[in-house]
């Protein structure tokens, strides 16, 4: 294919890029080096999630990951049969800024895996050297299905809701890759799924299909939506199907940033990540505050936060920052429509003061049944890259600042990078994710 044929192809999705984009080898080191630390950091959450119910760690830890959870979901999450269950995808978002990259987001449910794997075909076969090479997601992906299943040849239903079915098209595409790499798979709305007393199958031709791995692409408030939601909840507690990314809420909220920085669960997060594990954690994820309205004791503080040289005792305070003190971000930690594709986040010094009083009061109203998280803003360093131009069927630069997608896939209990995908925002967006007016391409390294 063509770079005109693809970027016809993606025509009013985003842009199509004229080369992948570059990152030097440090940047990659350091890339590669993160997904085990994030591996162990699923497996400490997880764990310390456990510990909290039983009484060995606080309370307040499963109290904030369980606010606004309906009963369903909090049973399935504590199943002891799922104890040690973790997605196979993981996907954080990374802002390149002119001191390194600090992650912005840490996605259990990640969309654009599809969208990469396709892409990464192109570009490596119009003779770039990418990161993950072409067929690293699919390869990897394959594993990972393979690896939970205990199966050399399972049956693989991507399932995805009405929410998300604007990402249709590329587990569509993904399914055809992977059965055509072996691996039998479908994509499904959750309504083709038939049950039988030994299991969940599909009616591909005369003959049903048996499901032996559903990879959830829907959201865990959406179940109530979700056409039956219950056959397939059944199969997963009865274990006649193994389901990914797994039912597990508490580790798909952003208040999980807010655990690595919190003062009493140092010796907790040095321990299991070990010290250069969370020495890295701590110095790429920003600073994070749950926005808990209840009021502190006269001598206490919130830790770390300040106005100018003023401790915050009060979140109430905020409503009062300068525009330059203003250089924080609101978001909604999880579990609510708001909470993916850049919804629910108010920048403070991109808005008026009313604005962001506003977004400060509604993040204190929506606790504990949505709790909100206050982050410190980091901008990301300008970068320049080139996209083919449909009308005027040129080259053409663009300016812009860009977020990098590593998905790390997880099998046989390591992770392994199947590739990067980069979005490129035009300067003027204030927010950096997939837009038509994005240059979205996979990485290389820098070459010598």
């Amino acid at each position: 294919m063509e770079i005109t044929d693809l970027a016809a192809k993606m025509d009013r999705i985003f842009r199509v890029g004229c080369e992948p984009f570059v990152i030097d080898k440090g940047t990659y080191r350091q890339i590669v080096n993160l997904g085990p630390v994030l591996l162990r950091f699923y497996r400490a959450v997880n764990e310390l999630y456990y510990l909290s119910v039983r009484g060995d760690f606080p309370p307040w830890i499963h109290e904030y990951l369980d606010g606004g959870k309906t009963e369903q979901v909090i049973d399935y999450g504590r199943m002891r049969r799922f104890r040690s269950d973790l997605p196979v995808i993981i996907r954080p978002d990374l802002i390149l800024t002119e001191e390194g990259f600090i992650v912005s987001e840490l996605d259990a449910v990640p969309g654009g895996f599809g969208l990469l794997a396709e892409l990464s075909r192109y570009y490596h076969d119009a003779g770039f050297d990418i990161i993950g090479g072409r067929d690293g997601i699919i390869e990897h992906f394959k594993a990972a299905v393979q690896d939970i299943s205990e199966s050399a040849d399972p049956g693989l239903a991507i399932v995805v809701s009405d929410e998300s079915m604007d990402y249709f098209p590329e587990m569509e595409w993904i399914s055809e890759a992977l059965s055509a790499s072996g691996l039998k798979t479908w994509a499904v709305k959750p309504d083709a799924v038939w049950f039988q007393e030994d299991g969940l199958y599909l009616k591909t031709g005369q003959m049903p299909e048996r499901i032996n791995v559903v990879y959830r692409f829907f959201e865990l408030f959406d179940l109530k939506n979700i056409p039956k939601i219950d056959l397939i909840l059944y199969a997963v507690r009865k274990q006649l199907v193994r389901i990914t990314p797994p039912l597990k809420s508490y580790l798909e909220e952003k208040l999980l940033f807010a655990l690595v920085h919190h003062p009493a669960l140092r010796d907790y997060l040095v321990q299991t990540l070990e010290p250069e594990g969370f020495q890295t954690l701590a110095a790429v994820m920003p600073q994070t505050w749950i926005m808990d309205p209840r009021p502190l004791p006269p001598h206490a503080v919130i830790p770390d936060l300040y106005l100018g040289t003023k401790p915050v005792t009060d979140w109430r305070q905020l409503k009062q920052a300068t525009q330059r003190q203003r250089e924080l971000v609101i978001k909604i930690s999880g579990f609510s429509e708001l909470a993916w594709g850049s919804r629910g986040v108010c920048i403070g010094h991109d808005v008026s003061g009313d604005v962001w009083a506003e977004a400060v009061e509604r993040a204190l109203r929506s606790f504990p049944e949505h709790p909100y998280v206050l982050q410190k803003f980091h901008k990301g360093k300008r970068v320049i890259a080139t996209y083919y131009d449909g009308p005027s069927k040129t080259p053409k630069p663009m300016q812009g600042r860009v977020r990098l997608c590593p998905y790390y896939l997880v099998h046989h209990g390591r992770t392994h990078l199947a590739g990067i995908l980069a979005t490129i925002c035009p300067l003027d967006k204030k927010l950096i994710h997939g837009m038509t007016d994005a240059i979205m391409v996979p990485t290389r390294v820098e070459q010598e």
